[in-house]
C-alpha cells in the first residue's frame, strides 16, 4: 500500500483482496424492490399527502407537485450527465467530492447522513399514529410505540438487510 497526497487528504493505494471484501451482494431482487416502492407510496399517501391536503389543500398541493416535479426532472438530468462523466460509484457523495473536493464530499456525505437519520423518525412517528389510531391508545403513548419501531428496524437490520427485505416484502402484502 502506498500513500498518495492530494489538496490536503492523503490516498492509500490498496490491492485486490481489499476491494473484494468489500463486494457488494444483491439481497434486493424484483419483488423486494417492487414492495419497498409500493410501501414508500402507501406511506407517503396516508401522511404526507393528506397533511399537504390539510394545510395547503387541492391547488397548494398541485402547485406543489408542479414544483417537485420539475426539481426531480432536473435531478434526474443532473445525474444522467454526472454518472458517464464520472463513472464511480458513491452517489452524490463522490460527484459531490470530485466536483467541489474533500469539503463539498464531506457536506454532501454529512447531509446523506442527517437524511439517513430523520427518515426513520418520520417512519416510527408515523407508525406510532397508525398504532394509536387501531389500539386506541391515547398520543402521550406514542413515544412506546416510537421505541418499538426503532427496536424492529434497527434489529432487522442488524441481522441483515437480506432479512430486512424479506420483511418489506411480507408487511407490503
Amino acid at each position: 500500500m502506498s500513500a498518495q497526497k492530494s489538496s490536503g487528504v492523503s490516498y492509500t493505494t490498496v490491492d485486490i483482496k481489499y476491494f473484494e471484501q468489500r463486494a457488494l451482494k444483491r439481497h434486493a431482487r424484483v419483488w423486494s424492490l417492487w414492495a419497498l416502492g409500493v410501501g414508500a407510496v402507501i406511506s407517503g399517501h396516508f401522511s404526507g399527502w393528506n397533511l399537504g391536503l390539510a394545510s395547503g389543500g387541492w391547488g397548494g398541493m398541485f402547485i406543489a407537485a408542479i414544483i417537485i416535479a420539475i426539481m426531480y426532472l432536473g435531478l434526474t438530468f443532473c445525474i444522467a450527465e454526472m454518472s458517464p462523466a464520472l463513472p464511480h460509484t458513491g452517489a452524490a457523495y463522490s460527484f459531490a467530492r470530485t466536483t467541489m473536493g474533500p469539503w463539498g464530499g464531506f457536506v454532501t456525505g454529512l447531509c446523506e447522513n442527517v437524511e439517513y437519520v430523520i427518515t426513520p423518525a418520520v417512519v416510527v412517528s408515523f407508525i406510532g399514529s397508525y398504532m394509536g389510531s387501531i389500539f386506541g391508545t391515547p398520543p402521550e403513548f406514542q413515544p412506546v410505540y416510537w421505541i418499538f419501531g426503532y427496536i424492529i428496524f434497527v434489529g432487522l437490520n442488524v441481522v441483515g438487510v437480506e432479512l430486512s427485505f424479506k420483511v418489506t416484502l411480507v408487511v407490503t402484502l
